[in-house]
């Protein structure tokens, strides 16, 4: 069993079955799933997308700055994390909530030495606010926050999908997953699973990566025990 994980949660597996914003139902069956990894003994660090709040395409329709953009991002990303620290200590769970971004009054900022004393202590650590700069996806911030704390692997929960596809499974009926992939393979075949800062800030630092279902029952516990679920990518 991994020891210290990364889970990240996109934004859209926060939205359910709504078309966007936040569904209590959805947070409170995702905390109960992060309730049982935490119940193993695993040390459990978390960062979610914000897509359900605020999406690129929205800016870019508005004609917005990219960099603004961004920031209105980053504070999807918060009010994401306070959702989901309310209805994982709901469910009895310690959490601690840090930001990229100052935000004294609802998170912590984000120190590192802190955030590894959180996870020692056993309180789950949801990191927010991106990596409080515009230009870097929460992808991005998934893989430098798990590489900061020691994580062991990074869990890339999605949405309705079951790895990683050489195309769109939902526009190719034929699409084929990968059980197993390198990173370079995924920069290689411009694999749309995260972006290429992402892909090889994993490959750089030996990182292993996840991408699974969260939809499924049960799928974040079996990632965490290293049972075979969805696409597994590493540098071998």
């Amino acid at each position: 069993m991994y020891k210290r994980v990364l889970l990240k949660l996109s934004g859209e597996a926060l939205k359910g079955e709504t078309e966007y914003g936040i569904n209590p139902a959805t947070v409170k069956e995702t905390a109960k799933q992060i309730k049982e990894i935490y119940e193993l003994g695993c040390e459990i660090g978390i960062v979610c997308g914000g897509g359900n709040i605020w999406r690129g395409k929205t800016a870019e329709g508005l004609g917005m700055e990219r960099a603004q953009a961004d920031y209105m991002g980053m504070l999807a990303t918060i009010m994401n994390a306070l959702a989901l620290q309310d209805a994982l200590e709901g469910e009895g769970v310690p959490t601690r909530v840090l930001s990229a971004l100052e935000i004294q009054e609802v998170a912590e900022p984000y120190i590192r030495r802190r955030a590894i004393r959180h996870l020692e202590k056993g309180r789950v650590c949801i990191f927010a606010g991106g990596l409080g700069a515009p230009y870097f996806s929460t992808d991005t911030a998934s893989v430098l926050r798990a590489t900061e704390i020691g994580a062991n692997v990074v869990l890339m929960a999605k949405n309705g999908t079951e790895g990683v596809y050489d195309s769109d499974p939902r526009l190719n009926k034929d699409a084929k997953m990968y059980e197993e992939l390198t990173f370079s393979e995924i920069l290689n075949k411009n694999l749309a699973v995260m972006d290429s800062t992402a892909a090889s800030l994993c490959r750089d630092n030996g990182m292993e990566l996840i991408v699974f279902n969260m939809n499924k029952d049960g799928n974040i516990v079996k990632a965490v025990k290293g049972e075979k679920i969805g696409t597994h990518v590493s540098n071998n």
